[in-house]
């Protein structure tokens, strides 16, 4: 921890976690004194007979619910106004956040939106959105992005092609219920994703200037899980024991990354989203391998020790040898789990649109926070680097 001598930690107010904790949502939200959600979603989740299994047990219960099911990937500010409207549509006491990190944002920007004057892109990091709404419970139904446990959402904009940061106590959720059975049915490419998207915020978490002993454990815990069984999950959909380890790793990841912030794959990774809707995980991995051995010099140490808990290096190691097979085997990975190129996808970019790019991701802040700060210059480079 470099910043300052108090760690800062924000997390939901109730946390539950294992196979069937979505079925205890009524308990919860009569714990909270709630009873009238608006449930915020996709309309694949409906389609999959997901959304099904949490609103049997409102309606169990006798609580009534709404819908708003127009949560596209990559949530724009168009979304969050009409999530906006549906929220004022109806007398509800909470949101429920259900789905990946697109719906879990949604509702999260819905909420503090409600109570907060402009429009969502007055409130991008590094302001502070304090100014609570109406409580957010996260079911999270992806084991990547830990936004079920982060006071972090993220919104793309429709005016200027960006994805900024939102933060703040209004992003961090009232409850999460991290139930791991309803990954089982994620396509390979999603679950390959969000489980480096979840490397990516466990590893950016622990060599982050802002990290701190707190966040370091949860970081530390999650890795060996990723990289123990990504691999597992995405040849077997059906493996319960890498599906339940992926879930756990994420939310763990969420809390490190959440109160440690992530660094410069991030930062580069929303300009790839924002210009070419390339998917959030698969943008990370694209870029993980590239900026690591980019960045390393700046904290061997705890590169080094990323890698051995991973399993990819030993105590006899020497620290630099030990980030060369960090290097190597995130490629490896990539590698394994047929992440492609941008420009395997058909994606273009000359160098104007990358010098954009390189503004966009240090104008973020999260470059700032990664062990060697780069240049636009670099950043560029690396844009050049990854897209093949």
């Amino acid at each position: 921890m470099t910043e300052t001598t108090v760690g800062r930690v924000q997390s939901p107010r109730i946390i539950r976690i294992g196979a069937g904790a979505a079925l205890e949502l009524a308990d919860v939200l009569a714990q909270l004194g709630l009873s009238s959600p608006l449930i915020v979603t996709d309309k694949g989740l409906v389609a999959l007979g997901h959304l099904a299994r949490i609103t049997d047990v409102l309606e169990a219960a006798g609580l009534p619910w709404g819908l708003f099911d127009e949560v596209t990937p990559d949530p724009t500010d168009a979304c969050v106004d009409a999530g906006l409207r549906a929220v004022g549509a109806g007398n509800y006491d909470c949101i429920i956040g259900f789905g990946g990190g697109s719906p879990i944002d949604t509702a999260k920007a819905v909420s503090f939106m409600a109570v907060n004057p402009g429009h969502v892109r007055d409130y991008k990091a590094p302001a502070q959105i304090d100014r609570c709404g109406l409580p957010v419970i996260a079911i999270p139904t992806t084991g990547g992005t830990g936004s079920e446990m982060t006071r972090w959402c993220v919104i793309t904009d429709t005016e200027n092609p960006e994805k900024y940061n939102l933060s703040g106590l209004a992003c961090v959720a009232t409850a999460a219920l991290i139930d791991w059975t309803f990954t089982t049915t994620l396509p390979a490419r999603i679950t390959a994703d969000t489980a480096v998207d979840s490397l990516t915020h466990a590893i950016e978490a622990y060599v982050s200037r802002r990290a701190f002993p707190y966040t370091d454990g949860f970081a530390l815990q999650a890795m060996p899980l990723i990289a123990d069984h990504v691999r597992r999950a995405y040849a077997d959909p059906e493996d319960q024991v890498a599906r339940e380890a992926l879930m756990q790793a994420a939310s763990q990841a969420g809390m490190a990354f959440s109160n440690a912030s992530v660094a410069l794959v991030h930062g580069m990774s929303r300009p790839i989203g924002a210009h070419f809707h390339v998917a959030h995980g698969l943008s990370n991995a694209m870029l993980l391998p590239a900026v690591t051995a980019f960045s390393v010099d700046g904290a061997c140490e705890r590169y080094a020790t990323c890698a051995r808990v991973m399993g990819v290096a030993s105590d006899t190691d020497s620290d630099t040898a030990a980030c060369a097979r960090l290097v190597e085997a995130l490629r490896r990975l990539n590698a394994d789990l047929a992440v492609p190129t941008p420009s395997s996808l058909g994606h273009k970019a000359d160098t104007d649109m990358l010098v954009l790019m390189a503004k966009q991701a240090l104008a973020s802040g999260s470059p700032q926070n990664n062990p060697r700060v780069p240049t636009g210059a670099e950043i560029v480079k690396l844009y050049e680097i990854m897209w093949g």
